[in-house]
């Protein structure tokens, strides 16, 4: 026979609990709602900006318009590299039209001043354009999670190989704020870790269209490498005014850490042919990289980038979590996107870390010469791949105060 106080006390506690699920188990205003904030006009416009919108929206068709039952709304605003700006518009989209999850997140200042806000606001933030690993690392927070790469990752990848290849002496060009400050760190701590020494360095403007004195300096101090710290026009820059001094033609290495397929493009293969780094994704990986690519060029005329890609990946990630557990709550849906493996176009057995890095493998390419390219997307040669558990800072060295070890 059933105790009375024990059938009570246990349908009290079913009743909690089916209380609690409903509370969860529902989607906010019955509507899933993305902001994607980027900058849409100024250097990082080409390899991510507007188009980053039609990657974002191929993900919202692969899972038909809806999960849930809800539809899915997406905004964009431009952040035109200024973090008050990203701030102002994450805040508005926050209290006025209760956006759930804010993704692109570019600028490293512009994600870090956004993920705050999320963070305070329990909402989720998906970062693919930044690439500074403190977002993970001191500044990481249960509310975001690092997609495509960062400077840890594209630094050791590109400097180590390199350094290892013989090329011991570097000299550090960076751009002047927090990105730039990250990846010259990371370059840095390699390049020393490897047996290489720094000759020197230097800091430019954010951005800057007259690199002459710089690759003067750089030129003059001898170095077997010179390590462009930067991404977007001022790489492009960076490269064509070296081409012009002629510093690759008379024997000086030069390392971008950030590239992307757009910036190859702008610069021409003639002049960035041998050029080698580290990418996170590129179109030609294998069969089924190429046909999302042609489905994405179809669409806006241009190939995709790997933040592209990275933003497919991220959306449709987040969606299908949202789908499996039928909420929008952003705790229940980044833990079940932890506890989700990513095999899609972008990565194969990805996963994500309780510091809200998604970890997955990463390659060392080598842009072809105008003779060894096929047509006019063939530019990249595959040195090798990285593995996954090489490519990112190991938990043992983190500083995020979600990992058993952080401080």
């Amino acid at each position: 026979m059933i105790n009375t106080r024990q059938f009570a006390l246990g349908t009290l506690a079913a009743s909690v609990m089916l209380a609690s699920q409903a509370s969860i188990a529902e989607i906010t205003d019955n509507e899933i709602r993305i902001g994607y904030l980027a900058d849409m006009s100024g250097v990082y416009r080409d390899p991510i900006g507007p188009l980053g919108l039609d990657a974002i929206q191929m993900a919202i068709e692969d899972v038909g318009g809806s999960v849930a039952g809800a539809d899915v709304v997406v905004f964009s605003a431009d952040d035109r590299n200024s973090a008050d700006v990203g701030s102002s518009v994450v805040r508005e989209w926050i209290d006025e039209r209760n956006v759930d999850m804010v993704t692109g997140l570019v600028a490293s200042s512009v994600t870090l001043a956004a993920v705050r806000l999320l963070e305070e606001e329990n909402r989720l933030g998906l970062v693919n354009g930044a690439v500074s690993s403190g977002v993970t690392n001191e500044s990481c927070s249960p509310n975001h999670i690092h997609w495509v790469y960062d400077t840890w990752a594209m630094s050791n990848g590109t400097a180590r190989a390199i350094t290892e290849e013989g090329n011991p002496n570097w000299y550090l060009l960076s751009a002047d704020y927090s990105f730039g400050h990250a990846l010259e760190r990371d370059v840095e701590r390699v390049v020393l870790e490897s047996g290489g020494n720094i000759v020197g360095k230097a800091r430019h403007p954010f951005p800057s269209n007259d690199f002459s004195s710089f690759m003067l300096q750089a030129q003059a101090s001898g170095a077997d490498v010179i390590a462009l710290n930067n991404a977007g026009g001022d790489t492009i820059n960076a490269i064509t005014t070296a081409s012009e001094f002629g510093i690759t033609q008379a024997g000086q290495i030069l390392a971008g850490m950030v590239l992307f397929s757009t910036d190859i493009r702008s610069i021409g293969l003639e002049d960035a042919q041998g050029l080698q780094f580290t990418k996170a994704w590129f179109y030609d990986l294998n069969e089924e990289t190429r046909a999302w690519a042609e489905r994405f060029r179809e669409r806006t005329g241009s190939m995709p980038t790997m933040v592209h890609a990275g933003l497919y990946s991220s959306t449709l990630h987040y969606l299908q979590a949202v789908d499996a557990i039928g909420t929008d709550e952003a705790q229940a849906v980044r833990e079940q996107m932890a506890a989700t493996p990513i095999n899609d176009i972008f990565a194969t057995g990805g996963y994500i870390r309780e510091d809200g890095r998604m970890v997955h493998d990463m390659y060392l390419v080598e842009v072809k010469s105008p003779e060894e390219a096929a047509d006019e997307d063939d530019l990249f040669r595959l040195v090798r791949t990285i593995p996954a558990e090489e490519a990112f800072r190991p938990l043992s060295e983190s500083q995020c105060h979600l990992v058993n070890n952080g401080t």
